[in-house]
């Protein structure tokens, strides 16, 4: 069985709903405070995924993700480095991604080409159901419609990224766009991968779309619930 961190902070509070959709995909999954790193009681190396959930860690105090990417950079940089080197997995949802943006580590470790998450352009928390358009040519989403549904919750998403979309779009690395825009983001990037495929950042929320029940139209109409099925590629190609 792979076995999976969530890494906890301050402010997380998104890790039961990462912990049991790793869980309901066959993972042996684990809630990790990042101490415990920083402090070598547990070891990254000993896993095959990791994942950063949705929250405020820290607060946000310093922008969204800030504080816990300098931490991640600065206590446990080689650690994560030599984890995606090895090709290991790593999800980063909402508040993840914005930690894995703001480290470096994607688009790439120490790529040129720039990008961040700002404030939403009409200034306000979103949260809503959206549409996306997937790249099926990623493992990730395999087994996906060409279009998708996950819930979105948050007011820095904007991915900004200016001249650099064109870069992300010839490479490969754009993993979703909105098909309706909610936040002005560049692009309409929802997410994107780096160049090694295992690295996946993403503002939706698939770890609130495990079951059909959670869709606003289960009672209508026959819902796939697709973030299961991203859990689930993710652990068969740990």
């Amino acid at each position: 069985m792979k076995k999976a961190l969530v890494l906890k902070a301050p402010g997380t509070n998104n890790d039961y709903e990462s912990w049991f959709s790793l869980k309901e995909a066959g993972a042996d999954a684990s809630i990790v405070h990042i101490n415990e790193l920083a402090g070598n009681r547990k070891k990254l190396k000993d896993f095959a995924i990791l994942v950063i959930p949705g929250g405020f860690s820290y607060g946000d105090d310093l922008g969204a993700g800030k504080v816990f990417s300098i931490f991640l950079k600065y206590k446990l940089e080689k650690s994560v480095k030599d984890f995606i080197r090895d090709g290991r997995m790593v999800l980063g949802i909402c508040n993840g991604f914005q930690v894995l943006v703001k480290s470096g580590l994607l688009p790439d470790m120490d790529s040129a080409e720039k990008v961040s998450l700002g404030l939403n352009s009409g200034g306000v928390f979103i949260c809503r159901w959206v549409r996306l358009r997937i790249n099926g040519k990623l493992f990730w989403f395999k087994g996906m419609d060409d279009e998708i549904d996950l819930p979105i919750a948050h007011a820095e998403g904007r991915f900004i990224a200016g001249s650099a979309v064109k870069s992300l779009e010839d490479k490969g690395q754009i993993a979703l766009t909105y098909r309706d825009n909610p936040n002005g983001s560049d692009g309409d990037i929802a997410g994107i991968v780096n160049s090694q495929g295992n690295v996946l950042g993403l503002m939706p929320h698939p770890d609130r779309f495990i079951s059909g029940f959670q869709h606003p139209a289960s009672r209508t109409s026959g819902v796939k619930p697709w973030g299961r099925i991203l859990f689930r590629n993710m652990v068969k190609n740990a």
